[in-house]
């Protein structure tokens, strides 16, 4: 059989659904097996990057491999942000790419390029597979890798004449059953639970790797009675009314939150969960998170600790099994849940009639299912979500600002659709996010995914034209255009659309008719709002350069 048919067999033998990508000549071989394996559905996107948020949030919602393809060369490149997203995000994604038949490397064949070097920073392992008889070895060694340890992407390059090359009939390798857990050390748990019970005031900190573990958080935060504060990733985990939720802390964040951080932490305690304390999550490394705090951080990933703050204890295993432990702990010292009294958090469900950016999430999120997944896109509109919009329900939110990448909440809501079918999704993106990766709501219509897509049109990039205005008090012409109807794109698409022009507009359209139609619908606001968005923070942080 041809070594690429064995690859197809390995994936489908692992319950793979999707393989996201496009066809070109590197690859034709493995879409040519695809024909006779309907089990194994081609997502054939608009741009190989878009291919690869689509399979990172399908491995973030599925909790599975993802899987995505192209061509050699400049498809390759194209893929890379996808693996540095995935990387980012401690997502297992197979990332497999073309290459020129072996006999020709090095003679400038056509979309020629040594791509296993190029994403060798950007992966767990990176390779190029010279023999046919190696390849389905090599896939089935990166997916273990993908999916063990601290999950994460994996490349394997393969040359046409490898893929087309005739190998015996072998056994399938055993696809692996997922990661073993990180079992925290007991007597760890035990002086953790020991040194929180000691402290009546303290802070739980909560990053994106609270994600499955929602529930247990708040059993903790209710025994010790301390507030919730999450990072921006993190939002969508805990619901705004819950007594504990103080709200966000870094990129956008809330002023309450602020004050709890700054205040003095003499004898108070600090328990960092699932956060690896980056810029975004930190307001651009504040020392006020830790200092005079006793902290205690807990984390798969042992790499985080101690890189920027000094953590008192780390506490090295899956959080699921590190909080049960916890919850037992604090128990047995005779903690029990807490009469909660609110924290003083910020969040404002309502609105005003005036046409603002905060006003238009506010009343978008009164129009649509408590259940929906927003996914959110790059720009001066990202602010406003994480700093106004509410938490209905969990996991309801997926915020890609730790690394920003323009466009990929367009990917990431199809990925997120076809992972969980049932569960509404919203995609907020900007007029410069739909310009770089807007063809993929051709995707979702190829595919009958019913996403939302609501774009902000402002005519100009509205993040930099805000940090330029704050930092260097003034914005290039260039950074403004043309407007341009988005609705009528997506007529000329055969994708539903309306244009929104007043708060009056929005407030009679019909969302959920429109979300729950054979295919996606697009939303487009057109407002220009010169308020200044809650980004101050970031904007001092790079003030501060240069100085």
């Amino acid at each position: 059989m041809k070594a690429v048919r064995g690859v197809l067999d390995y994936l489908k033998s692992g319950g793979v659904e999707y393989i996201f990508g496009i066809p070109a000549g590197s690859v034709n071989a493995f879409f040519n097996e695809l024909y006779d394996m309907p089990e194994l559905i081609p997502v054939v996107t608009k741009h190989e990057g878009a291919a690869g948020y689509m399979a990172c949030a399908y491995a973030k919602y599925k909790q599975e491999l993802g899987v995505c393809i192209s061509c050699s060369g400049p498809g390759a490149t194209n893929m890379v942000t996808g693996a540095a997203n995935a990387m980012r995000e401690h997502l297992p994604v197979l990332f497999l790419t073309g290459a020129v038949p072996v006999r020709t490397m090095g003679l400038n064949a056509s979309q020629e390029l040594d791509a296993h070097p190029v994403f060798e920073p950007v992966t767990k392992y990176s390779v190029t597979v010279t023999r046919a008889e190696d390849l389905l070895t090599e896939v089935a060694k990166a997916t273990d890798i993908a999916l063990s340890g601290v999950p994460g992407p994996v490349h394997v390059a393969m040359p046409i004449d490898v893929q087309l090359g005739d190998i015996e009939e072998m056994k399938l390798p055993e696809f692996p059953a997922g990661r073993m857990p990180v079992v925290p050390q007991a007597e760890t748990i035990a002086q953790v639970a020991k040194e929180l019970s000691m402290r009546e005031k303290g802070i739980v900190f909560a990053g994106q790797g609270i994600r499955h573990v929602s529930e247990q958080v708040i059993q903790v935060a209710e025994l010790l009675g301390w507030p919730i504060v999450t990072s921006p990733q993190a939002k969508g985990f805990i619901r705004s009314d819950h007594p504990l939720a103080a709200g966000v802390f870094g990129f956008a964040g809330h002023e309450n939150v602020s004050s709890l951080i700054h205040r003095s932490g003499e004898e108070e305690g600090l328990l960092v969960l699932g956060s690896s304390l980056g810029e975004t999550a930190t307001n651009n490394w504040n020392p006020n998170l830790t200092e005079g705090r006793f902290t205690i951080q807990m984390d798969f990933d042992e790499t985080v600790f101690n890189r920027k703050y000094n953590v008192n204890i780390p506490v090295l295993g899956d959080l699921d099994l590190s909080l049960l432990f916890l919850i037992d702990e604090l128990k047995a010292l005779g903690l029990e849940r807490k009469e909660t009294a609110c924290v003083n958090n910020e969040f404002n469900l309502y609105g005003t009639d005036e046409y603002t950016t905060r006003n238009v999430m506010l009343a978008l999120q009164e129009k649509v299912p408590s259940t929906t997944r927003y996914t959110i896109d790059i720009g001066e509109f990202m602010a406003y979500v994480i700093h106004d919009m509410g938490v209905k329900e969990p996991s309801t939110f997926d915020i890609n600002v730790h690394f920003g990448a323009m466009g990929s909440g367009i990917g990431s809501a199809i990925g997120s659709a076809l992972a969980e079918p049932d569960r509404p999704v919203v995609n907020i993106t900007g007029d410069g996010c739909f310009f770089m990766h807007g063809m993929e709501v051709l995707t979702a219509k190829e595919y009958k995914l019913p996403i939302l897509f609501v774009v902000m049109n402002n005519a100009r990039l509205g993040m930099v034209y805000h940090g330029h205005t704050l930092q260097y008090k003034r914005s290039h012409k260039a950074f403004e255009q043309i407007p341009v109807d988005i609705s009528a794109m997506a007529k000329a698409m055969g994708v539903p659309g309306i244009r929104i022009r007043t708060m009056e507009e929005l407030v009679n359209a019909d969302l959920q008719k429109l979300m729950t139609g054979n295919g996606p619908s697009i939303v487009e606001i057109d407002l220009v709002d010169n308020a200044v968005p809650p980004m101050g923070d970031r904007v001092k942080f790079l003030s501060s350069f240069g100085k």
